[in-house]
């Protein structure tokens, strides 16, 4: 296969052997010593951030494992981690700039010349209509430290347009900071202390496998696991019991949970009376409707409910695990805050193997200062989860520049046609990427980077509580370049000076909180070392909230209604697939049509079977695609893969509406309806 110039033979998955370079040069600079190992850490968007040793031969990297010295991951690896290897080496894989001519064709040009027309045309922007015409679009797809300098060079250019929101997990932290003060989850290795473990819209099968072992071992020792997921998931098969409530009734199958403990008297009362605010205010919402309205509005059984409320009660202590489904929908807040209400009266917060667990800020161990926002303190921001709508309604000044990192934006937003549009309409597009997805499809510059393979950093996990080494296991393929190489082209050519330091003298400054707690620099460079972060939050029942005390949630807006809908039967759930991650697709992964699942039922009443080729549409467009029956699933969803490019024939948000969470600024992705037709 050929790729950048380089021609490689493969000898099996994950591996890379006789390497015929075009030039010395080329060969010198990728030639590491035969048969060494790198210790280093994933840093995609995942929670697990997993510890890894590369192994290296002649300059590639020919096997991926996990690392066994790290605190929570051990010698853990998924799929995903597997097929990375692959990614690093695909002959698809863009390795030199290249720009869009007259006639909208891409043609390979030099770092010299990429990162002069960038940087004049910058400059440009910021003369004709102020800095706030270029958004600066920093996506989730790649967490180290060093990634806070990429906006500390756009609020030293000026205070350039960035983002507010998220299209994940604001929304739950968000509603955990009002009921606790300030979200902090257990240590992962404290749920070894449950007897209960519940996966609440979690599923770590596919997103956070290093979880499972420790679910396993807890069930071994006695105890058991429950999942609570509209969708029949992977992690099913390693709990149980699954409960399968009416997609995004959480809310009521959270209430009806506490009615049935309030109605047997088994609410902790000391914890209410002596550790909480506005428990009278709780009890008076759940008293609101009757139990068998609230088990009717969740959409399951009374059986089940009163399962959890043994379980919460007798069967502790009792973890609960929020997944990030929970949040895609408008009012998630309601629901986690009834979760975190449901736990606190049930006695399970503050102690080890209890508490409502999210997830860590990743970026909590590193001085964010260095960011430098406040230079810029009333810069334009837009909104992530309407990004499209909002880049096309931008005006003094109108967005006249985009430049994305770590993001693929058009196909993982949702209404991914409007994104489309906003970019194309955009003046002047540059994209930091590896492949010609569908966000590089409207670029007008392709800058090439490097994978956390070809790069040295450091990273911390956002579930669990360990800071990792990125160490370099290889010479940048091809002419890719890291993040901070191209802000230091960039920052040259502009007149900015905060690139003359090194990688390390910056990550020097980055690490001072963990410095503060004696972890230094060289010590993170021999392998992963945990932050010191409590392993069991709340434990002496004091909470940073004004009182000091936990916060129950006094009123709600949303009401247990039916959600029926004969035009749009469906909700549609994009789930993240096993063996990618977000958009990390490569284009052989597009070889065959996206899979919609709908339950037996569903189908018969769409006039559809088993493999049909079938119209998913939405009311904002329709995505051809291959039917998958399956009786397992609930009779009100449609299930699909998200991740998949539009270019590709996938692109699942080209269906999702762009909604906005109440609090958070999260992203509704599952607030969608679809109906399923034939495709003729």
């Amino acid at each position: 296969m050929e790729f950048g110039g380089l021609s490689v033979n493969r000898r099996g998955a994950g591996s890379c052997r006789n390497l015929n370079l075009c030039d010395a040069e080329t060969r010198n600079a990728m030639d590491i010593a035969k048969a060494t190992t790198v210790v280093t850490t994933c840093t995609r968007d995942c929670p697990s951030a997993c510890g890894v040793v590369a192994t290296v031969e002649n300059g590639w990297v020919v096997s991926l494992r996990g690392n066994p010295a790290h605190p929570v991951t051990g010698g853990h690896t998924c799929a995903k981690l597997r097929r990375y290897i692959d990614r690093v080496y695909s002959p698809h894989r863009i390795v030199h700039p290249m720009q869009k001519d007259a006639g909208g064709n891409w043609q390979p040009i030099s770092w010299e010349e990429a990162l002069d027309t960038v940087a004049e045309r910058m400059m440009q922007v910021r003369t004709s209509f102020g800095p706030e015409a270029i958004l600066y679009y920093q996506g989730f797809g790649t967490r180290t430290a060093l990634q806070l300098l990429n906006r500390r060079f756009f609020n030293r250019f000026g205070g350039c347009t960035t983002l507010k929101g998220t299209l994940c997990g604001g929304t739950g932290e968000a509603a955990q900071n009002l009921d606790l003060g300030c979200r902090i989850s257990h240590d992962i290795r404290d749920h070894l202390h449950s007897k209960t473990v519940i996966l609440w819209g979690r599923n770590p099968a596919a997103t956070h496998q290093p979880l499972m072992p420790i679910v396993q071992q807890m069930r071994k020792r006695g105890g058991e696991a429950v999942v609570i997921d509209p969708v029949r998931t992977a992690t099913v098969h390693g709990v149980d019991r699954h409960i399968q409530p009416a997609p995004g009734k959480d809310l009521w199958l959270a209430l009806a949970v506490a009615r049935e403990v309030l109605n047997r008297g088994w609410e902790d009362r000391e914890f209410v009376s002596d550790h909480a605010d506005y428990f009278e205010h709780f009890a008076a919402l759940v008293e609101k409707w009757s139990f068998n309205t609230l088990v009717k509005a969740a959409g399951v059984d009374t059986a089940d409910v009163r399962y959890l409320a043994e379980r919460l009660c007798h069967g502790g202590p009792a973890a609960i695990l929020l997944g990030w489904g929970l949040h895609r929908w408008v009012y998630a807040h309601e629901a986690i805050r009834a979760i975190d209400a449901l736990s606190a009266i049930t006695g399970n917060i503050g102690i080890s193997g209890g508490g409502v667990s999210q997830g860590f800020d990743e970026w909590g161990p590193f001085d964010s200062t260095v960011a430098a926002d406040d230079l810029t303190p009333g810069a334009r921001q837009l909104l992530m989860p309407k990004i499209g709508e909002e880049i096309l309604a931008a005006a003094n000044p109108p967005i006249e520049m985009i430049f994305v990192t770590a993001g693929n934006p058009v196909t993982m937003a949702p209404d991914s046609a409007t994104v489309k549009a906003a970019f194309e309409r955009t003046p002047f597009v540059v994209y930091c990427g590896h492949f010609m997805d569908d966000t590089a499809a409207t670029a007008d510059i392709f800058l090439p980077v490097t994978t956390w393979l070809e790069e040295s950093d450091v990273v911390a996990g956002y579930g669990h509580d360990v800071v990792g080494p990125v160490n370099r296991a290889i010479a940048p393929v091809g002419e890719a370049r890291s993040h901070f190489d191209i802000f230091a082209g960039l920052a040259r050519r502009v007149g900015l000076d905060d690139f003359e330091r090194g990688p390390d003298a910056w990550l020097e400054s980055i690490i001072q909180p963990l410095k503060q707690k004696g972890i230094s620099l060289s010590q993170l460079r021999n392998g992963p070392v945990r932050q010191g972060l409590p392993g069991v939050p709340y434990a002496d029942r004091r909470f940073p909230t004004p009182s000091g005390r936990f916060q129950f949630v006094q009123a709600l807006e949303s009401v247990p209604e039916e959600t029926s809908d004969a035009q749009w039967p469906f909700a549609l759930l994009s789930i993240s697939p096993g063996r990618t991650l977000c958009s990390e697709w490569l284009p052989e992964d597009h070889s065959t049509l996206p899979r919609v699942i709908l339950h037996p039922t569903a189908a018969e009443m769409a006039g559809v079977g088993d493999g049909d080729k079938v119209f998913v549409e939405s009311k904002k467009g329709r995505v051809l695609a291959q039917l998958k029956v399956d009786p397992s699933q609930r009779e009100d969803v449609a299930v699909m893969p998200r991740g998949g490019w539009s270019i590709r024939g996938h692109g699942v948000n080209l269906l999702t509406e762009s909604l906005v969470s109440k609090i958070g600024n999260g992203t509704a992705y599952y607030e969608t309806r679809v109906r399923v037709a034939p495709a003729r």
